[in-house]
């Protein structure tokens, strides 16, 4: 009877032991929180890999769009799309032909703003065989124009210009560039200094007529005084 009564005993003993083990290691836990999720990070809506898509107007194919990742993240402000693999624009005509196209390294449209970054190896050629090259180049779609403050160069029929501050339309016909120096066709410059000969052989006449007065003055003044 007592050896029952002690094993009992012990039992009980061993289950209080472990309980005030159990309490006191759940009392010595710590909690690990993490921090608050920043809007920064948050997880794109969509990914999509492999991106080679033809965009329509009217019925009509003119546009095709080349990425190999494209994120689509509405949370972060302003929202976004964002091609960190690189981007490649193509624009068609009526008969499928290449009118210009846009390239870069890293792409960013901010929807809202209406809005492209692109950095990294930045080419665009336009239908009017204009060709840009830099390294980051904004274009606002709300005012129609292009700009940038890092080194960029514009090659056209006519000239290579480059420099930096570069601010231009859409279709680069109009154009600025701070701290520039480039080439210029030769035809420009002979065209130019024809030009300017032409206005001085025009304009000498008149001031030889208005200076023969004044020399037979001097003339008939001379002889009176003798």
């Amino acid at each position: 009877m007592e050896s029952r009564i002690n094993v009992r005993f012990t039992l009980v003993s061993l289950v209080v032991a472990f309980h005030m083990l159990l309490v006191a290691s759940c009392s010595d836990v710590k909690e690990h929180t993490a921090d608050a999720i920043n809007p920064e990070d948050s997880v794109a809506m969509m990914t999509s890999y492999g991106v080679n898509t033809l965009i329509s107007d009217s019925g009509v194919i003119k546009y095709r769009i080349v990425a190999e990742r494209w994120e689509v993240n509405t949370l972060r402000q302003p929202s976004r799309w964002e091609f960190m693999k690189g981007i490649f624009f193509e624009q068609f005509d009526e008969q499928f032909h290449i009118q210009a196209y846009v390239q870069a390294d890293t792409a960013w449209y901010f929807d809202q703003l209406n809005l492209w970054k692109l950095r990294g190896r930045v080419n665009i050629r336009t239908s009017n065989d204009a060709v840009y090259t830099g390294e980051e180049l904004y274009w606002d779609g709300r005012n129609h124009e292009l700009y940038s403050n890092t080194y960029s160069r514009l090659v056209t029929p006519e000239r290579t210009v480059e420099g930096t501050c570069f601010r231009s339309d859409e279709a680069m016909t109009r154009y600025t560039i701070s701290n520039s120096k480039g080439s210029f066709v030769k035809d420009d410059i002979e065209d130019d200094e024809k030009a300017s000969e032409t206005s001085a052989e025009e304009t000498a006449p008149d001031d030889t007529a208005a200076v023969a007065p004044v020399r037979q003055a001097t003339q008939k003044r001379s002889k009176s005084g003798k």
